[in-house]
């Protein structure tokens, strides 16, 4: 019995990478034929050895072209000038593993479906909207100045601070203010303690095992609390989270309908009376504010580490953003945007530090895409990372350099570079939060370099160095992050 069960399970496995090898619809694609047998290729790279698979694929396009097989049903394509033709139009569905990710399918970052999502994010279309976020710039700029404070009272002290800590929680309360209607308040912590953050590192950690395992944590739930922390901390600390934001969706549920039309905060239109009853489900509330959440917390922190690495690495930069931000008569979100230099830096900043992750599409119905001579069939998957985008160095000479003047250059010579910076993805399912993240991004970095010298206090390059894919940039090894120490308040 068991001896014919084994030879059944053996003859399904060589039928299928039989199928897959010779009479799949991308079976003539180039690549690995282990990678087109089996998705445990990819498995190996990104959990065995740790978000690698990205520099492997880069391997196998600078050996079979700029169109590899790189899964079973999955494409990759190394080309800039092909990304809008993946990523823009509508009509296009992600893969249903990579919305795995922390068990938040409720959320329209991981809704497959291109209608639904669509209606999700019409919800939140106007929160995001250029105009809607000039209106919270005050907001923003009173969080920037306590940052500020918190710097003072290190320089005072003489104490190391934790940029990277800091960073994130700034992240943190502004997205969680503008979707609770009150602060976190994680720049009020003594060590910036921040269980958003901690939460969202633990989602990434594990975020290539889900696609593979993907166990609903509605079942992890299950397991005692006690146990749990002591088996897996980093779950443990997702739920934690999960359940906070579950008691935010119940009690903005509750209050629905009493505040009149006006929609104030993200929760109070999340609980819309006229939503659809489907939509206005906790859980769905609570799924959509965790993606805001989180998405809006380590993205524009990762953002703001490489700027200010990069500025306290070298001085010059430092030195002349200042000089350009004292001959500006404004601070404002707008003026800033104006500045060669400083648009420039937070340019550098979006091209080394953006998502990074390969982002699967699919043309769910008629003729699918065609790429050179290659045709994709609809339903497979196409994806292309923006580190290749990015690390281009026929679009991005010494691609590895923080250099804000290469965008100044480019300005001056008519060349549209900022067509190629993808950080926030485009079309339909852009991300929703890129005028947000901007404006934070602006705002910051014009006070503390207005207002602090700094020096770096153990970090070197490699810590803050891409090295891993876990959808955003990991560093090689593990480590305590930015650190400085302050060597003058030049505003007292």
């Amino acid at each position: 019995m068991l001896l014919g069960l084994s030879a059944a399970a053996l003859g399904y496995v060589l039928l299928v990478a039989m199928y897959r090898l010779y009479l799949h619809p991308i079976s003539k694609f180039p690549g690995p034929k282990l990678a087109a047998v089996t998705s445990l290729y990819g498995f190996y790279f990104n959990v065995v050895k740790g978000g690698r698979y990205l520099w492997e694929i880069e391997k196998m396009h600078k050996k079979y072209g700029p169109i590899v097989r790189i899964d079973p049903n999955e494409v990759h394509i190394a080309d800039p000038y092909f990304y809008s033709t993946i990523y823009a139009p509508k009509l296009r569905e992600k893969d249903p593993k990579f919305v795995r990710l922390g068990d938040i399918q409720g959320s329209m970052l991981f809704t497959v479906d291109h209608n639904l999502h669509a209606s999700r994010r019409a919800v939140l279309q106007n929160f995001f909207s250029k105009m809607s976020i000039l209106g919270l710039e005050s907001m923003i700029q009173k969080k920037t100045d306590k940052l500020a404070q918190r710097i003072k009272m290190a320089y005072q002290a003489g104490t190391v601070f934790n940029l990277d800590a800091a960073f994130a929680a700034i992240a943190s309360d502004v997205i969680g203010e503008y979707s609770y209607g009150f602060s976190l308040d994680y720049l009020d912590q003594e060590d910036f303690g921040n269980e958003i953050r901690d939460s969202m590192l633990s989602i990434l950690s594990l975020s290539h095992l889900m696609m593979f395992f993907p166990i609903p944590l509605s079942v992890v739930q299950a397991v005692p609390k006690q146990i749990l922390q002591k088996l897996s901390p980093a779950l443990a600390n997702i739920l934690y989270v999960r359940e906070l934001v579950l008691e935010q969706a119940n009690i903005a549920l509750e209050e629905s309908g009493k505040g009149g039309s006006a929609k104030k905060t993200i929760f109070e239109a999340l609980a819309d009376p006229s939503l659809p009853p489907e939509e206005r489900a906790p859980t769905r509330i609570r799924d959509e504010a965790l993606s805001l959440l989180n998405a809006g917390t380590e993205t524009t922190a990762g953002i703001l580490r490489v700027i200010f690495f990069h500025l306290l690495h070298d001085k010059t930069k430092l030195l002349n953003l200042r000089n350009e931000l004292e001959k500006s008569p404004s601070a404002s979100f707008a003026e800033l945007e104006r500045l060669p230099y400083m648009r420039g830096v937070i340019n550098e900043g979006l091209r080394l530090a953006g998502a990074i992750g390969r982002l699967p599409r699919c043309v769910p119905t008629g003729t699918g895409l065609v790429y050179k001579q290659w045709v994709i069939p609809p339903k497979v998957m196409i994806s292309q990372s923006h580190l290749f985008i990015h690390m281009n160095p026929d679009l991005f000479p010494d691609p590895h350099s923080f250099d804000p003047e290469r965008w100044i250059r480019a300005q001056e010579n008519g060349d549209r570079l900022e067509n190629m910076l993808v950080a926030f993805s485009k079309g339909p399912r852009q991300c929703l939060g890129i005028n947000l993240a901007t404006a934070e991004l602006y705002l910051i970095v014009a006070t503390l370099v207005r207002r602090f010298d700094m020096d770096l206090y153990k970090t070197i390059f490699e810590d803050i160095e891409t090295y891993r894919d876990y959808q955003v940039g990991f560093p090689k090894e593990k480590n305590p992050g930015l650190r400085a120490i302050i060597t003058q308040d030049l505003c007292p």
